[in-house]
């Protein structure tokens, strides 16, 4: 039986008009190896995260998904987590807990696991993998390679039938990702594993593969094993076959009849037993020249030394080096070894408590932050999400040319910029939901819109696929042509040996040693690339697949090159006649300080609108089509909702006057329920839709923060920001949600303050303001406008949450009630209701657009709360 069946899946993410996936048809069998490939946006991770109901996208979706002959959406919850387990690109999103032991056992604990069984799984796992040395260690002092591995064991302890790796090993150095890959192997060997791995870095996956599935515009293109998918994607003339590795590329280089080799050991036999008897004319790349002296040096560190702690060990120690103007300088070394954190010296990120970090022959610290990094000095980070922080990639990158006073410039340079980087189809989406590759392009785009004269890369080419490396390394040539300065920290050896300048290695905090390409890598036994590895025996200085291809040919017994060679040595040549036209006016757009309007623009697809004239008229744009996203359901409300709505007006009022006439200490029962009818809404929610746990966690969420304002502001008891939070999330989720927020928020936040029989009442008061809040939104009446929210901010505290309170006060205060007593109580409670509408018309009007614009992103991306 097979472990997974997919039927003409097709899907399509929310507001997109494209699919992500179309038509997929897909057996795989139990125990297999299979290996996804293809180019960065391409499907992969869609597909894969379409095996696991958890993590399985919002959106438009045909066709079924069959686990073991069962319709995924049927297996529960815990079955999938026990028998199918997933590791994220990223270790650091899927770790949970603050110790690596605990990690280990936080996924049986969650299944039930009894503490014997946890306790052998837990020791089982350690060994296996070799965690035993670690085992006690914060999560916090691992490195990178340890908690992927520590993902990876914490999974393999739930003892899953069938393991899912979405691109495990792209922030891993090349040692750390083939051990992590051997241990897949190992898994997947002894135990009987599934695997489904997806991955860019073809050369230790490749062949250990049982099948090989490409993908190219969400549709599998190739689906065979890996001796044959070579030959296949060579007859088709694919693009994929400048990713697959180093060995085949070189037997399709070179004319052969043999089989082709898979792997560094099946390459070199292949090259040993081809030219055996032959005569090869040359026998060695001509040798590099020696590194020359710096003699302009954009960059110069001076004995630096850094620690993130005073009590900490140093992780930068002593580090020298300088770097030529003009040139790309990389830097290569180990996970943990100090590169990221002397890149961040170099844009003083971190600062030295020794040595000196001397740019353009000027101290770091000498410069002002408006001069240092303004059109001198940008820096592309490991993690590209960091960077983003507007909704929309062209309000990203519009952002960065705030400078340029001309609409039209700004308009001509980020559409340039954005061609250049291949982002252009992308402008109208949300940054957060590109994939790796996607998001890192976007990234550098927006770093180039900076004018960097110097221009520091931590891992660039993570996540991008082989294609746009070649024309990111172009970018690069170009930039260095202008003058600008380019330092690089990268575990992808086999783009610093084609490209780079010269290589340093960095070790223990410090350069070892620092060389050209050829001379640095020939050197190297272990850290150099597969071509080296794999024709070391035979040619000297051979690091790239061009190199030993060239070799190869000249021989006695065929002096021309075959079509592929040739092609691999006009590659470049030939794509910068063809691209010139349109790189050359975006990478000078993007280096001047003043952009050049006589250059003419790269034209946008029909199908993507043009760039707006301002970030302006951007966010109009942006505004209508959230209006349009969430017009659905905006005029009538929902029959559930009325049931909930009638549910809390009719049966609070009357318990919390039950609860007051049966003693003081009832208010606990009567809190209690309230927060039993504010659940009501869910329950019939449930029997309706069954709704996700993202969406309790996002009530939870705003229910923290409304709990925090109202704390936060303890030393201004009138003037407090709560009820402008609980407004917004009956706005953003709906009107039953903004009641339970409201009301859950006075009863966790009266643990600080104090219970009382007041609780009560202020449980219905913030639950009626959440309640207006969203029935207002529905109708449409309530939006986010700066009229609307003043109005509504004065409105809803004076009228409706002061008066409940004062109510409260009311019986509180005095034993008979008369209408003059009323009118006093009421009128001594209009300065507090005043300060409280004041609070709360400013916070709407500072929070509620941004807040509720990320909701409705919520929402959207994960297709919950829909018409509520």
């Amino acid at each position: 039986m097979a472990h997974f069946t997919l039927e003409n899946l097709t899907f399509a993410y929310p507001t997109s008009d494209k699919q992500a996936l179309s038509d997929i048809n897909l057996s795989i069998e139990k125990g297999q190896y299979v290996t996804l490939c293809g180019k960065s946006g391409s499907g992969k991770s869609t597909l894969m995260r379409h095996l696991k109901s958890v993590l399985t996208p919002h959106g438009d979706r045909s066709g079924r998904v069959l686990f073991e002959g069962r319709e995924l959406s049927t297996v529960d919850m815990r079955e999938q987590s026990s028998k199918i387990g997933f590791v994220m690109q990223n270790p650091d999103n899927q770790i949970v807990t603050d110790k690596v032991w605990h990690e280990l056992a936080f996924g049986l604990e969650s299944l039930g696991c009894d503490q014997k069984v946890m306790r052998l799984r837990v020791a089982e796992m350690a060994s296996y993998f070799g965690i035993q040395k670690w085992f006690h260690k914060s999560v916090s002092e691992l490195s990178g390679g340890q908690k992927q591995l520590l993902n990876l064991a914490s999974i393999m302890a739930m003892q899953p039938s069938v393991l899912i790796l979405d691109e495990p090993t792209s922030q891993l150095d090349p040692i750390a990702a083939t051990d992590f890959l051997n241990t897949v192997r190992k898994i997947n060997l002894e135990l009987g594993t599934t695997i489904i791995i997806s991955e860019h870095r073809l050369e230790d996956v490749f062949s250990v593969a049982d099948r090989l599935i490409v993908m190219d515009q969400g549709r599998i293109i190739a689906d065979d094993n890996p001796r044959r998918i070579g030959e296949h994607l060579k007859d088709s003339n694919d693009d994929m076959f400048a990713a697959l590795p180093s060995p085949v590329q070189i037997y399709y280089g070179s004319k052969s009849n043999s089989e082709c080799p898979l792997t560094v050991r099946e390459g070199r036999n292949w090259l040993t037993s081809e030219f055996e008897g032959k005569e090869l004319k040359r026998t060695s790349i001509e040798e590099s020249p020696e590194l020359p002296e710096v003699e302009d040096p954009a960059i110069e560190l001076r004995e630096v030394w850094f620690r993130y702690a005073k009590d900490a060990p140093d992780v930068v120690k002593g580090a020298s080096f300088e770097v030529e103007r003009g040139t790309l300088f990389a830097i290569v070394g180990g996970n943990g070894t100090g590169k990221s954190t002397t890149l961040k010296s170099i844009c003083n990120i971190c600062k030295p408590y020794r040595g000196k970090v001397l740019i353009d022959g000027k101290p770091i610290d000498k410069y002002k932050s408006n001069e240092l990094f303004r059109g001198n000095l940008a820096m592309l980070p490991q993690d590209p999400q960091s960077l983003f922080v507007k909704k929309t990639l062209r309000d990203e990158l519009f952002e960065m040319v705030d400078h340029i006073k001309s609409d039209e410039e700004k308009a001509s340079a980020v559409d340039m910029v954005a061609k250049l980087c291949e982002v252009d189809m992308y402008m109208d989406s949300h940054p957060y939901d590109l994939s790796g590759g996607e998001q890192q392009r976007a990234a550098l785009a927006k770093v180039l819109l900076c004018n960097p004269k110097i221009l520091l890369l931590d891992e660039p080419t993570k996540g991008i696929d082989n294609f746009f490396k070649i024309k990111l390394a172009k970018i690069f040539r170009t930039l260095c042509e202008q003058g600008v300065t380019i330092v690089m920290a990268s575990h992808d050896v086999e783009f610093c040996a084609r490209y780079a300048d010269s290589v340093s290695m960095f070790f223990d905090g410090g350069i070892v040693t620092t060389n050209t390409p050829s001379r640095f890598f020939s050197q190297n036994c272990f850290y150099t690339t597969a071509a080296n590895r794999m024709s070391r025996h035979m040619f000297q200085n051979a690091i790239t697949n061009e190199d030993v291809i060239e070799l190869c040919q000249i021989k006695e017994s065929t002096g021309s090159l075959n079509a592929l060679s040739a092609l691999y040595m006009a590659e470049e040549a030939a794509k910068a006649v063809e691209e010139v036209a349109e790189e050359q006016p975006a990478v000078e757009a993007a280096q001047k300080v003043e952009f050049e309007t006589e250059a003419t623009p790269v034209p946008a697809p029909e199908s993507i609108p043009s760039a707006p004239a301002s970030t302006e008229i951007t966010g109009e744009i942006a505004e209508q089509r959230a209006a349009r996203l969430t017009k659905s359901g905006r005029k009538r409300l929902t029959k559930r909702t009325i049931v909930s709505i009638i549910a809390i007006l009719v049966l609070i009022p009357p318990t919390i006057f039950i609860g007051w006439n049966f003693g003081d200490r009832n208010y606990y029962i009567t809190s209690v329920l309230i927060i039993a009818y504010t659940l009501i809404p869910f329950f019939i929610s449930f029997e309706n839709r069954k709704p996700q746990a993202r969406e309790l966690v996002i009530i939870a969420v705003m229910i923290a923060i409304a709990v925090v304002s109202r704390v936060a502001f303890i030393w201004a008891p009138s003037f407090k920001p709560t009820i402008a939070v609980i407004m917004i999330a009956g706005m953003a989720l709906g009107a039953e949600a903004g009641f339970m927020t409201g009301s859950l928020t006075a009863f966790v936040s009266n643990f600080i303050f104090g219970q009382g029989p007041w609780t009560p009442f202020q449980m219905f008061a913030y639950g009626i303001a959440g309640l207006v809040g969203g029935i207002l939104a529905h109708k449409g009446i309530l939006k986010t406008k700066p009229v609307h929210l003043i109005i509504s901010g004065i409105v809803v505290p004076l009228c409706i949450v002061g008066p409940l309170l004062d109510t409260c006060a009311l019986f509180l205060s005095l034993s008979e009630i008369t209408w003059e007593s009323a009118g006093a109580i009421y009128l001594s409670g209009l300065p507090v209701n005043a300060a409280l509408a004041l609070a709360t018309t400013v916070t709407l009007l500072l929070a509620a657009k941004p807040l509720c614009e990320k909701l409705d992103r919520v929402k959207v991306k994960y297709g919950f709360m829909e018409g509520e």
